[in-house]
């Protein structure tokens, strides 16, 4: 029988690489067995993850030497790197998030390249400056002339594969399910009433499940032709805030009313990042109409088992009473 063959994952413990993880797992055909990658093979869930028969390493994004260790002999790589995790103020200080995540990815490539890595996966974001010059919109800018920086700096990195020439797929990610549980769910006013303001006007917000990432890329890495060197934006679904106000009231079993912060009054918001993720979600809305942004014929043609957005809010109706009792 012909060994499996191994895709490193980056990120393993998070909810895109651990969707991956689960989705190979989960496939007693899946042609690959999984090398999942922690700063702390000793942390809770690096052990969980090694209980179930994964293969557990340790290396850093901030270290090309261990990652080119970690990705020895592998055949896949995916790749992601988180823009929000946290710093302190002096630690932003020394090195801003804009850079450290800049060399991140850019150590990532290096590493795939020297590894001789046959197919990497990188969860990139688009520019978002080009479409705010287009448009004339004057958001305001921040760390060093970016509008949405956790977008941009990503887009920026796409050119370190590419001029490296690693085998790369470019995957694009719309907002995931998971966030009604990181800040855009509900919450009550001063009168009780359960309020989604999640600033996207009356536009549509893409969608996909983190299980479904995962999925989705496992299906990518099996059919690595017709993938490498092309861009591949994905979701489950567009919702409207009303809709999804009205999905949340049926799983909450209370009713949740949409009333949308402008864009301009989110950005004012005392919250951390408020400027950034409002122009981020200002771009997505106002290209959520375009199929290139997020295809969601081409996201079910790879995983045609996509779990709708209603059935996953179904599924966590009970945590999400929980949430606002």
């Amino acid at each position: 029988m012909e060994s499996k063959k191994v895709i490193a994952v980056v990120g393993a413990t998070g909810k895109q690489g651990g969707g991956l993880v689960d989705a190979v797992l989960t496939d007693p055909d899946s042609p690959f067995v999984v090398r999942a990658l922690t700063r702390d093979a000793s942390s809770r869930a690096a052990k969980e993850m090694a209980a179930r028969g994964v293969e557990v390493v340790e290396a850093d994004l901030d270290s090309e030497i261990s990652l080119v260790q970690a990705f020895a002999g592998a055949h896949g790589v995916f790749v992601v790197t988180d823009f929000w995790s946290p710093l302190t103020p002096e630690q932003e200080a020394v090195r801003p998030r804009t850079i450290r995540e800049f060399e991140q990815a850019t150590n990532a490539a290096r590493a795939a390249k020297a590894a001789g890595v046959s197919h990497v996966v990188w969860s990139t974001l688009e520019d978002t400056r080009p479409h705010f010059e287009r448009t004339g919109d004057a958001v305001p800018r921040v760390m060093g002339g970016y509008t949405a920086p956790h977008f941009d700096v990503k887009a920026s990195a796409d050119a370190v594969f590419a001029e490296l020439q690693v085998p790369t797929t470019f995957l694009r990610l719309p907002f995931f399910y998971e966030t009604v549980f990181l800040g855009m769910g509900p919450v009550r006013n001063e009168r009780g009433e359960l309020i989604l303001s999640i600033p996207i006007a009356d536009r549509k917000m893409t969608v996909i499940g983190a299980q479904d990432i995962g999925r989705t890329v496992h299906r990518i890495f099996k059919a690595a032709d017709h993938w490498i060197g092309e861009t591949v934006s994905i979701a489950a679904e567009h919702v409207t805030g009303a809709e999804l106000a009205a999905m949340l009231s049926a799983a909450i079993g209370e009713k949740v009313t949409y009333q949308p912060f402008s864009w301009p009054e989110f950005r004012g918001l005392d919250v951390p990042h408020a400027i950034a993720v409002s122009n981020g979600l200002q771009f997505l809305a106002e290209r959520s109409e375009d199929t290139e942004i997020r295809d969601i014929e081409l996201t079910h043609n790879l995983n045609p088992e996509l779990e709708s957005y209603e059935a996953w809010i179904g599924r966590h109706g009970a945590a999400l009473r929980a949430l606002n009792a």
